[in-house]
């Protein structure tokens, strides 16, 4: 809990120079979702909960990966520091749905390719290549692709929480989607200011 609640000081101050409109805030109870359900997702749930986190789970862990790169190659602090801000936010939202789903005895790695479900909702996955490409970028022109790939990526995530609000039934998975689409729109905003500079 303390790593959230430093994640969202580092969005907070990011946001007060101005960045960016609003911080992203933490998955956690004053997001509406309470202890108990954080731990279990209690109540009923259908195919489509279940496949909204197997997905999301897939596709934060590859974002993980891009984000540990912008902490270490990041040229401006700006940069490195909301990488580690949503870095800290994101494993914690893994943790969590990996609790949901072992709650449920639902497997947690079923989903190994995201673009498996793209006729329904699935979002396509970040290519080997772009972050092949991100690991061998440097300065700059790291900063320009490690931007640009995140932006994308978080707004698949947006995409499929859509999806979400649309065809599940668990109760609290649509509120983690429904926080999954506000932080990420509000971490885009931040990357698109941030690309600008």
């Amino acid at each position: 809990m303390k790593r959230l609640v430093i994640a969202a000081m580092v969005l907070l101050s990011l946001a007060a120079c101005g960045q960016a409109a609003e911080p992203v805030p933490p998955l956690a109870a004053s997001q509406g979702i309470a202890e108990a359900d954080a731990v279990t997702a209690a109540g009923p749930h259908n195919d489509f909960d279940v496949m909204f986190l197997q997905m999301l789970i897939a596709h934060q862990q590859q974002g993980l990966q891009m984000l540990k790169l912008g902490q270490q190659k990041g040229v401006r602090e700006e940069v490195v520091d909301l990488a580690g801000a949503i870095d800290v936010v994101e494993a914690e939202e893994v943790r969590t749905m990996q609790r949901w789903l072992q709650a449920w005895n639902v497997p947690q790695t079923d989903i190994t390719d995201p673009a498996i479900h793209a006729a329904h909702g699935g979002q396509p996955a970040t290519g080997p290549e772009e972050i092949k490409a991100l690991q061998d970028a440097t300065g700059a022109d790291f900063e320009t692709k490690f931007l640009n790939l995140l932006i994308a990526h978080q707004h698949n995530a947006v995409e499929l929480a859509q999806q979400l609000a649309a065809h599940g039934a668990n109760a609290t998975v649509k509120q983690l989607a429904e926080r999954v689409q506000l932080s990420r729109t509000q971490q885009i905003k931040q990357m698109l200011a941030l690309a600008a500079g």
